[in-house]
């Protein structure tokens, strides 16, 4: 089957977003009222959710006076919030439960992929046609934008050796991102591969060495620990790009990677509710694409947050997605909208992410040695394999790991049984030594004030 793709759609989609970065803040603007309009006009017409949340309000209703909606309201109504009747949650979820069929299109029309539970609350989310030319344009002609004339000449990085470092066992939006792009071209697919972080760090190092990429795409954890293992000898690789996303990028870690793998660090900003909603240019600022995405920096009762100051949580509206609409969704992020523009001369406003802050863990390894466990695979471990997605990890000692679960009675028996295995099992495949676990239970998960918790604490130094 014919992964979803229209090279007519990318290709007109790619010069509005070439134009977009040579536009004005004011024609940005525009931008949004007109999307935004046909945004909400599709979501009336085809969602019965919405059109129960905004009675008496058209598609000309300006957007702060719509009601704020969830990630767990949505889920709970899925049918009822996507506006193609053909698409059930029970039918997504047992598509989603096969890894065989990752990045396989859904009615042959729609790209699925689920999220993590970082908030609690798994999600699956769909996108078309038209989400998808986005995605393609926004990541080939801002993620690297020193070379746009090449990434125009080669809009899905053909050219290039591309290793995804992350979770590959689920249909998460990285992973079938990555495997659409070996699809839309089967004979480029040996130069585009996804690599495990569950694997033991031995088989990754010489999984990358052997396939010597030219880009890598993973998480600030995991290069931190690549550009780690290049410095002792033990990874030998000279990509020219390292993409991070999906954690916070601090400065030692981007000096680290850049140093030890003498290559460029481009931070994104993106979600699975909207895969590419930041680019990082070449002064190092964050820049939205406003064009496609409207987020709303706001306080803890939803109110708006000046610029210049962090927000509690974010509100997202997607404006290119009709089929799934999200509108004023609570994201959860942190991020500050900052008032000033950047020296770069880009008309899209700059943004400062605070990204997920979990620790890795490094452990006692079967001689002694250290072993580090990534916090993506142990959050992924704990949710595929023990289907548990309200955790927090906290590290005793270098033998000693705290599991705190605020479920309580068989449940919480239940869930720990499962969480001591997967965990277990995981550490050993990692030449961990026999890992102790201390459970507790029926108590409430540490959350910030965005709501989302810090899921994997390493011990104090």
């Amino acid at each position: 089957m014919a992964p979803v793709f229209d090279p007519l759609r990318l290709s007109a989609v790619s010069l509005d977003v070439l134009t977009a970065g040579r536009a004005t803040p004011g024609a940005i603007a525009l931008r949004q009222k007109a999307r935004l309009s046909s945004l909400l006009g599709a979501a009336l017409r085809g969602s019965a959710l919405y059109r129960e949340r905004f009675k008496g309000l058209g598609p000309a209703a300006p957007l702060a006076v719509l009601p704020v909606v969830t990630r767990g309201e949505l889920m709970h109504r899925f049918d009822d919030w996507v506006t193609d009747p053909r698409l059930k949650l029970a039918d997504l979820q047992a598509f989603t439960a096969d890894p065989a069929r990752i990045a396989e299109p859904w009615l042959g029309r729609y790209v699925v992929w689920e999220s993590s539970g970082t908030s609690g609350q798994p999600g699956v989310f769909v996108q078309d046609v038209q989400a998808m030319a986005v995605y393609d344009a926004l990541e080939a002609l801002r993620r690297s934008r020193p070379m746009s004339l090449l990434r125009w000449m080669d809009p899905l990085y053909l050219t290039e050796r591309i290793a995804f470092v992350g979770a590959t066992s689920g249909h998460f939006a990285s992973h079938v991102s990555i495997e659409r792009l070996r699809q839309l071209n089967p004979w480029m697919a040996q130069g585009i591969r996804s690599f495990s972080i569950l694997q033991p760090t031995s088989a990754l190092l010489a999984a990358l060495s052997d396939f010597s990429p030219t880009v890598i795409a993973t998480y600030p954890s995991v290069a931190a620990l690549l550009a780690q293992e290049a410095a002792r000898g033990g990874l030998h690789i000279a990509p020219r790009e390292v993409w991070t996303g999906g954690e916070t990028l601090d400065a030692p870690v981007r000096r680290r990677v850049e140093q030890a793998l003498d290559c460029t660090v481009r931070n994104s900003y993106g979600a699975s509710e909207f895969l590419t909603l930041g680019w990082e240019c070449g002064h190092g600022r964050m820049h939205l694409n406003a064009d496609w995405a409207i987020l709303e920096p706001v306080d803890e009762r939803h109110r708006p947050v000046p610029p210049g100051e962090p927000s509690c949580s974010t509100l997202l509206t997607h404006l290119a997605n009709t089929v799934q609409p999200l509108i004023r969704y609570d994201l959860g992020d942190q991020l500050t909208m900052r008032p000033e523009c950047c020296e770069c001369g880009s008309p899209l406003p700059v943004i400062e992410v605070q990204g997920r802050l979990d620790d890795s863990l490094v452990m006692a390894g079967m001689q002694g040695e250290p072993v580090t466990l990534l916090p993506m695979a142990l959050t992924t471990v704990l949710e595929e394999d023990a289907g548990v997605f309200d955790f927090q990890v906290r590290q005793q000692d270098e033998r000693t790991l705290v599991l705190r679960l605020a479920l309580t009675g068989d449940a919480a028996v239940s869930a720990m049984a499962r969480c001591r295995s997967a965990l277990q099992a995981f550490a050993a495949t990692q030449g961990v030594k026999p890992l102790r676990l201390i459970e507790e239970s029926g108590q409430p998960v540490p959350r910030g004030r965005s709501g989302k918790a810090c899921r994997v604490i390493a011990r104090d130094p």
